[in-house]
């Protein structure tokens, strides 16, 4: 498994996500409020808790893992005492979750500040246009 961010660096990381394996536990594993390692209601990758963020941190010699791909209302979600955040960067997802979003900036200081997205009003979002059938596929 995983251990070290020199690890990740030497994945394939320019390819389809496949159905296991580490590109599929980075994708799909996510945060819960539970002691070690967990099996995920997604059915790929796992949960897993602060004491396993903890130990990343320590090893890694970092303050914070920065996450997406995971829905959270607010735009963004801080866990574990501030040393994990999901950021969410789809406001209203698929037209109807009614959450924000959010970006994180990080200054020359590493100090965070979160700017928030609001959706579109359905009046204001337009409709993509319909593209004529391409005739290989008549």
């Amino acid at each position: 498994y995983i251990t070290s961010l020199d690890q990740i660096r030497t994945l394939d990381r320019k390819q389809e996500v496949p159905h296991d394996g580490p590109m599929c536990d980075l994708m799909w594993s996510d945060p819960e409020d539970i002691e070690g390692w967990g099996l995920s209601p997604r059915g790929a990758g796992y949960l897993f808790g602060s004491d396993v963020v903890k130990r990343w941190n320590e090893n890694n010699s970092l303050d914070l893992i920065a996450r997406a791909h995971q829905l959270v209302m607010e735009g963004y979600k801080y866990m574990f005492s501030q040393s994990l955040v999901t950021v969410w960067s789809a406001p209203n997802y698929c037209y109807r979750c009614g959450n924000v979003a959010a970006i994180l900036e990080l200054d020359e200081n590493l100090e965070r500040r979160f700017k928030i997205v609001q959706p579109a009003p359905p009046e204001d979002r337009g409709v993509p246009a319909k593209r004529p059938t391409p005739d290989y596929f008549l």
